[in-house]
């Protein structure tokens, strides 16, 4: 384990947890199994299933965001990362293993850390393909607030361009 990855995660995130070792582990294993460096860009994808302590260790380590579009969020809950690197094409997944430890949060941290990554994680091959880049919108300003928001979150209600706050939604139910 890089202990200054580590300590840059730990800054990034708040506090040291094994979660946020978990994603600064996964990050490690990526850059060394798709040969990676810090993504200046999009030339670095990570897809994350869950919303957790991880997912902040990929952005300190990766410099993978959402602001930048190439953080994207596929929440099936699942500790679980999907890492693209575009300008080779390798990508990968790696998949937290269910434990039946008793290690305290110390030594689990510990393990995520510095244990063997097959024990660690499964890794297999994504499912579903790199997410296309980030795409600009034009701004459409909502006919009911006033507020802007990008043209493909914009809907039509009653001939007006409305944003997802002021659409009234119209339930399907039987």
């Amino acid at each position: 384990m890089n202990q200054q990855l580590w300590e840059k995660a730990v800054a990034f995130h708040g506090h040291a947890c094994p979660g946020l070792a978990i994603g600064v582990r996964a990050a490690e294993e990526a850059i060394n199994r798709l040969h990676l460096t810090m993504s200046k860009d999009e030339e670095l994808v990570c897809v994350t299933e869950n919303d957790a302590c991880g997912v902040d260790g990929i952005q300190a380590i990766l410099s993978c965001t959402a602001g930048k579009g190439n953080l994207k969020f596929r929440n099936t809950g699942k500790m679980a990362f999907s890492f693209f690197n575009r300008k080779n094409g390798q990508s990968i997944r790696m998949c937290l293993k269910p434990s039946q430890s008793n290690r305290s949060r110390e030594e689990q941290q510990a393990f995520f850390l510095n244990g063997p990554a097959e024990e660690i994680f499964t890794f297999s091959v994504p499912a579903f393909p790199v997410p296309e880049k980030a795409r600009l919108f034009a701004t459409i300003t909502c006919e009911v607030c006033g507020e802007g928001a990008p043209e493909h979150k914009m809907r039509l209600e009653n001939g007006k361009k409305v944003c997802p706050d002021c659409f009234s939604e119209y339930p399907i139910g039987w």
